[in-house]
C-alpha cells in the first residue's frame, strides 16, 4: 500500500475577509475530493486572511500513480481558482 501526500500552501490575494476566503477552500477542497478522489483539509493557518495551508492523501498501490495525481491536482488548482501557490509538496510514504 503506497499513500501520497500533498502539502500546498496558497495565497489568496483576491480574499477581502473570511468568508472570502473560506468560500475559495471550500471550492477547491470539493472539487479536489470529487476530480481526484483525494482526502483533503485545510490543516494550517486557519486564521491568517490571505494564506491557506491544505494538505491531501490518496492510497494507491502505485507511488508512480499517486504522485502523478496529486501533480495533476496541483496543476488544477494553479488553472481554476484564484491563488497563486507558494509551496508544493508531495511525499509518498510504502507501507508493505
Amino acid at each position: 500500500m503506497v499513500v501520497s501526500m500533498l502539502l500546498l500552501i496558497v495565497e489568496l490575494p483576491e480574499a477581502t475577509n473570511i468568508k472570502d476566503k473560506r468560500k475559495v477552500i471550500s471550492g477547491m477542497k470539493s472539487k479536489l475530493q470529487r476530480k481526484f478522489r483525494l482526502s483533503c483539509a485545510e490543516v494550517d493557518l486557519q486564521d491568517s486572511l490571505g494564506f491557506a495551508e491544505m494538505g491531501a492523501a490518496i492510497v494507491s498501490n502505485s507511488r508512480v500513480f499517486g504522485e502523478k495525481v496529486l501533480n495533476e491536482a496541483v496543476t488544477f488548482v494553479e488553472d481554476s481558482f484564484p491563488v497563486n501557490i507558494h509551496e508544493a509538496q508531495i511525499h509518498s510514504e510504502v507501507y508493505e
